[in-house]
């Protein structure tokens, strides 16, 4: 796979998210694929993936992505992403809360000779989420 290819890869990845398009973005992924993430855990295979992805766009419909360019090692990419949306739909049992949530974060993809996903590493603050959320309360340190 050319570099090409995989910058290809993440522009049509990055536009299924932004266009809420659970169909598209589960296609990217390998039937066995799977993806680990603070949000869902482990999930295997296509169609529970596509699942966590029409879960998320119902909690948060205006879900805004942006990758930045990827790094490659063969067929091992990582790209870094930052996220902006509001917490307006039943999210982990917890109702809608109306607040704006922003985030950075970083997907490590392993891709298969035909440019699906095999497993896909997602790594974020939930914690911070949460926070911004306002399920978790923090306080300051002294």
């Amino acid at each position: 796979m050319t570099d090409d290819q995989i910058t290809a890869f993440i522009d049509r990845h990055a536009a299924g998210w932004n266009r809420h398009d659970a169909e598209s973005l589960c296609q990217d992924h390998a039937e066995d694929g799977v993806v680990v993430s603070p949000m869902f855990a482990r999930v295997e295979g296509r169609v529970q993936i596509c699942g966590t992805y029409t879960a998320l766009f119902r909690a948060f419909p205006d879900w805004e992505l942006r990758f930045d360019a990827p790094i490659r090692d063969r067929n091992r990419i990582a790209v870094s992403f930052s996220v902006s949306a509001t917490h307006q739909g039943d999210f982990m049992g917890l109702a809608g809360t109306g607040r704006r949530c922003e985030f950075e974060g970083v997907s490590l993809f392993e891709l298969d000779d035909s440019l699906l996903i095999r497993e896909e590493r997602r790594f974020y603050d939930f914690t911070g989420l949460l926070t911004k959320m306002g399920v978790l309360r923090v306080r300051p340190a002294r």
